[in-house]
């Protein structure tokens, strides 16, 4: 039972986000990682920023409104950071690099690790706190996978819907659009069919 259970967690887990990324930050500049995530959603992060004497790391997290998550200014070393979201939102995570006068600049290493939802929970603090069995504790984790990879199919049926909605309407509107400019084409050619019979008869060239 619990071997099947293991490997069951393993299943829902690599259907689940956990994101690690490894990058160069260069002296002076800064670089930002965007990323989308639904409402009510728990991320956790963990960086690691390699040191430099007279280099300075900020490190900040806003989403698309410019409210901000977490900051840190002078991110030394390794950190951690947690939010949750209230609405369906993008945030970034933002690095940004500051070199004193006068210092030889280096390039900063930067690792930084992401977990979303059911994966960002801390089972085993929630084990001891509610003194549940290993067996009991995994139980609850696949629950959680199962309702968030629901929510996550019922998120994508969302989207579906919206964007065929989207098809149809653009469909709609190009159909008239269309049947506008065949309607305008044939007002202009009858037009300039009537307009050149009257010069043709004005100049007696026809009868």
């Amino acid at each position: 039972m619990r071997s099947l259970l293991e490997a069951v967690l393993l299943v829902l887990s690599g259907l689940l986000c956990v994101e690690g990324i490894m990058f160069q930050l260069n002296p002076n500049n800064h670089k930002c990682l965007v990323e989308k995530v639904h409402a009510k959603t728990l991320v956790t992060g963990e960086y690691e920023i390699s040191e430099f004497p007279g280099q300075v790391v900020d490190f900040q997290v806003v989403d698309q409104n410019g409210h901000v998550l977490a900051n840190r200014a002078d991110a030394k070393g390794h950190g951690k950071f947690a939010f949750t979201t209230d609405k369906d939102t993008t945030y970034q995570i933002c690095f940004a690099s500051r070199v004193h006068a006068g210092q030889s600049a280096m390039v900063h290493e930067v690792t930084l690790n992401t977990k979303h939802g059911v994966e960002a929970k801390s089972y085993e603090g929630l084990a001891e706190a509610a003194k549940l069995k290993p067996l009991e504790m995994q139980l609850k984790k696949l629950e959680d996978m199962s309702e968030a990879i629901v929510q996550n199919f019922a998120y994508m049926r969302d989207r579906e819907e919206q964007m065929r909605d989207t098809n149809e309407s653009t469909s709609s509107r190009v159909l008239y659009f269309s049947v506008f400019g065949m309607s305008c084409l044939l007002g202009l050619a009858t037009w300039q069919v009537l307009y050149l019979r009257r010069y043709f008869k004005a100049k007696k060239l026809i009868d």
